[in-house]
């Protein structure tokens, strides 16, 4: 089905930054105004739909595969994928149910497309959901299935993923990207990375907002960008921003948000 941009009960795509491990839930001596600032945005990210979404799918930076995967429980667990935290970190919950028809739905579209997929029937959430999402569905009542990565982080294969995933949005399906436009873990709280950040940054608002063939061809030649790969030594937390992109469509987008993290600038998009 082809996605319609004139249909009002078609849901945006964004690309949220989701922090550094359990960040808005336990002390870990981030600044205050950065911490409520980006807990503020994610605590209103699905807010003012015209229609609430039936289910989430949610391509997380945390989770790489040979193909595209999707999590097939109808109860995933949790997956506490970070280390060296206070005991309480490992108590955080978020029992959103999975739900494995959009599961299904999802290798369908994607197999159609050309690309080879499987499931995953034990796979839980990763701190790339379940921490944002439970500022954003703090009840946790909506479905939410995620999406692996491919491995090899094409960023043309990751945009033709989302081109895809695109019907689903007239589906009542919220597609989220879930990572951070800046991941150089070595960087964070180095003062010499904010300016390296907020140039990369720039460029990313840049690319993420022009229209839609320039923002691909940008995205795709992202390692262009000033400070690409201080900013990313390793892209993995970039390719969800590819897959929200793909799916946008010729939907511009907006920066929903920008701010910080550790003195770092990051930034969050919505299209549509």
């Amino acid at each position: 089905m082809p996605t319609d941009p004139s249909s009002p009960s078609r849901l945006p795509v964004v690309f949220i930054p989701h922090g550094g491990g359990p960040w808005p839930f336990v002390e870990m001596g981030l600044p205050k105004e950065e911490v409520q600032s980006l807990a503020a945005y994610l605590r209103q990210v699905g807010q003012g739909f015209a229609t609430p979404p039936k289910a989430l799918l949610v391509i997380s930076a945390h989770w790489e595969e040979p193909v595209a995967t999707v999590m097939t429980s109808p109860a995933p667990p949790i997956l506490y994928d970070y280390y060296g935290f206070p005991p309480e970190s490992y108590r955080i919950t978020w029992p959103a149910p999975g739900h494995p028809r959009l599961a299904a739905r999802v290798r369908e579209l994607l197999t159609t497309a050309g690309f080879a997929t499987a499931e995953d029937p034990a796979r839980g959430y990763d701190h790339g959901t379940f921490i944002p999402l439970k500022l954003t569905y703090p009840e946790a009542d909506v479905p939410c299935v995620q999406l692996s990565l491919k491995q090899g982080l094409d960023p043309s294969e990751h945009l033709a993923m989302g081109r895809a995933l695109a019907p689903l949005r007239d589906e009542g399906i919220f597609i989220i990207g879930s990572g951070l436009t800046f991941h150089n873990l070595r960087a964070f709280g180095d003062p010499r990375a904010h300016e390296v950040s907020a140039k990369f940054d720039a460029w990313v608002q840049d690319a993420a907002t022009s229209p839609a063939a320039e923002r691909d061809q940008k995205l795709t030649q992202w390692t262009q960008a000033p400070y690409a790969r201080l900013a990313h030594p390793r892209e993995e937390h970039l390719l969800p921003l590819m897959v929200a992109a793909g799916a946008a469509g010729e939907d511009r987008g907006t920066t929903a948000w920008a701010g910080a993290m550790m003195g770092t600038r990051i930034s969050g998009y919505q299209f549509g």
